[in-house]
């Protein structure tokens, strides 16, 4: 059984074990894969595991012996399913392995808004502290939690674990879905001072955030987003922020990623932008790669697990 990795390196970069998928057959692992490499590499592979390598139409082809495909994520966008499907070829996915890692790293991104801990700290290193006239001094408001309003966009797993965190810091949930509907979607957007997505990106949801939904926040909240990148309209979102119109935004995805260097959010005001990884917990990255090991042995077995489409 021939089983190739298209794209390992980010969710092992050398600090775990593959030795669970080499036992199940002859497996080759790239750290990365290029656009122009995937025929080659994946050719007379029966099994192959990607992250975020796109899996097309004509890609899957142009592979005969592929039977299955696994994703080393929860979205699984990467592949087209319907030419899997008509191939016969099961994709799977990991439906849940980093519910607190992505909360943990947006009740981070919330801190930092609110604090500015690493802005202080920088502060402080480049010598502002020793410079000042003041014991004590402050870069950005400071804005205590308590009583605050938390409007969640989505409220699955992710969201749920988030919300806990902020409750547990005096904050009041509010939520809704991509099927509540526009009058709900602007009541959380006029009451919440944190708006936080986590929702799916489908049709509904693509740029939820817009320069018509962003006209209808207060000028004092901040927008979280730790989901998909094109949940927002990125130059909307610069724009308001720029203007004034929102106090700020933490961002951990990006509609492009890496980003272009163009992107308006690189340089808009009060922008705090992590390059996706509140995924990457090493406790995280060991659940994901344990079930997408378990994956493929189950459908080694004939008994497929986690099967998507």
């Amino acid at each position: 059984m021939k089983i190739v990795v298209l794209d390992g390196y980010a969710t092992n970069p050398g600090d775990l074990p593959w030795s669970a998928l080499e036992a199940l057959g002859d497996c080759t692992i790239h750290d990365r894969t290029a656009p122009d490499e995937v025929l080659a590499r994946a050719a007379g592979a029966e099994i192959l595991l990607t992250n975020k390598t796109p899996l097309s139409a004509g890609t899957i082809a142009n592979l005969p012996a592929l039977r299955y495909i696994g994703v080393l994520a929860t979205g699984y966008n990467v592949v087209d399913l319907a030419a899997a499907r008509s191939r016969n070829v099961v994709v799977t996915n990991v439906p849940d392995y980093g519910s607190m890692s992505v909360a943990q790293h947006a009740f981070a991104l919330l801190l930092e808004l609110t604090n500015g801990v690493g802005l202080h700290s920088a502060d402080v290193r480049a010598g502002g502290w020793s410079r000042s006239p003041d014991w004590s001094y402050r870069r950005q408001p400071l804005v205590e939690l308590d009583g605050l309003t938390l409007g969640l966009i989505g409220c699955g797993r992710i969201g749920m674990a988030f919300a806990r965190l902020c409750e547990a810091a005096g904050m009041k949930t509010i939520s809704v879905t991509s099927r509540s509907g526009a009058p709900a979607l602007a009541d959380l957007l006029r009451t919440s001072d944190v708006i936080s997505l986590h929702c799916p990106l489908v049709p509904e949801t693509r740029e939820i955030l817009n320069k018509t939904t962003l006209a209808l926040c207060k000028p004092s909240a901040c927008v979280i987003n730790t989901s998909r990148g094109p949940l927002v309209h990125e130059a909307d979102l610069a724009t308001a922020l720029n203007e004034g119109r929102l106090a700020g935004a933490a961002m951990d995805v990006l509609s492009t990623e890496p980003p272009d260097a163009a992107n308006p959010l690189l340089r808009a005001k009060n922008c705090i932008i992590t390059p996706h990884l509140a995924w990457a917990t090493a406790a995280a990255r060991r659940r994901l790669l344990d079930t997408a090991v378990r994956n493929v042995g189950s459908f080694l077995r004939g008994q497929c697990q986690n099967v998507v489409g």
